[in-house]
């Protein structure tokens, strides 16, 4: 690899790249540096802050929002699935909620349609936080504390439903991680990627056809798509995107994820079946899984259809080094 005509090459604004490797008729946008966070109410992102790590909002007032989203694992929980109510396990594993901002539709499967959705079904949910907004808003409205807090950030008695759902969706959209190394390249420092991490975004970008997916400044194309983990007809199925579509082309499609800050974010996947990067990107090198039915299911109109963005990629040991390195200081 020739890495100062690629220095040269990517010195240029991004606009005069070289094309990406994207599959034909895909809509895609170009890497884009993290823009700067939103205006918000202060009082209500505070308020939005007590609340995401306050017991209280569970059914035994032992789980908060920041259980199975925590800080120092970028707003994710380090495990395979969540442990909810009475340590019950869930299916799927807790997406970081940082980037949550930049989604148009939430959760893996994208069945909430806004943050003020997505953030009072975890309190519903039998398996997670397991209560029910009447008696949690009744609580709430009798603590010490909270029905002067939500006064002052929304003018108004008593605390509601939407209110609580306002402030918790708004200190998710006040989480926006920090500038990368790549913001800071793309912004115009160029010594801010090494000569292997600069092969792995042009890897990136080209033959290893990240870009098909993960794009743009939240490196997620906001799609949801079947990398071959459905598990149908098996222990372990979960048909993703079908449950709140009902279309047979969404079975087992899940919503890309933002890939900032993946290197503190795993285990992988919708299942958290991957623990390693490096076996994540192996997986991608060979094309990932293309179940075939069995005689049984030949005539299945659900059968799970693999997405055809997936085929092999036939990237070298050091190709594969390269992107990892390029991922990690995402």
């Amino acid at each position: 690899m020739d890495y100062a005509c690629l220095r040269q090459v990517y010195s240029q604004p991004s606009a005069n790249w070289p094309a990406p490797d994207i599959s034909p008729g895909l809509a895609w946008r170009e890497l884009a540096p993290l823009s700067a966070p939103p205006a918000l109410d202060e009082r209500q992102v505070e308020l939005g802050r007590q609340l995401f790590f306050e017991p209280l909002l569970s059914r035994s007032g032992q789980i908060a929002c920041a259980s199975c989203h925590e800080p120092d694992l970028a707003f994710a929980d380090g495990r395979r699935v969540s442990f909810g109510h009475d340590r019950q396990a869930g299916t799927r594993n807790a997406p970081s909620v940082a980037m949550a901002s930049h989604f148009t539709n939430l959760f893996w499967d994208g069945r909430a349609g806004s943050l003020e959705q997505q953030a009072l079904m975890p309190i519903v949910d039998p398996t997670e936080m397991a209560f029910a907004l009447d008696p949690l808003l009744q609580r709430l409205r009798t603590h010490r504390d909270y029905p002067r807090a939500f006064a002052e950030a929304f003018g108004s008695t008593p605390i509601d439903a939407a209110q609580l759902g306002r402030a918790l969706a708004t200190y998710q959209r006040s989480l926006a991680p920090r500038r990368n190394a790549l913001d800071r390249f793309l912004l115009g420092d160029g010594k801010a990627l090494s000569d292997t991490q600069l092969h792995g975004l042009h890897l990136f970008r080209g033959k290893a056809r990240c870009l098909n997916c993960h794009q743009g400044e939240a490196l997620s194309d906001d799609r949801f798509h079947n990398l071959g983990l459905t598990y149908y007809g098996r222990r372990y199925e979960d048909l993703g995107r079908y449950r709140v579509t009902g279309r047979a082309e969404d079975v087992g499609a899940f919503r890309t994820p933002s890939l900032r800050q993946v290197a503190r974010t795993g285990p992988w996947m919708h299942n958290g079946l991957f623990g390693d990067l490096r076996g994540i990107l192996n997986m991608y090198n060979a094309g990932m899984f293309h179940p075939l039915p069995t005689a049984q299911q030949k005539d299945d109109p659900l059968f799970p259809k693999t997405s055809p963005l997936l085929e092999p990629l036939r990237l070298s040991a050091q190709e594969l080094q390269a992107l990892l390195d390029f991922l990690q200081t995402l």
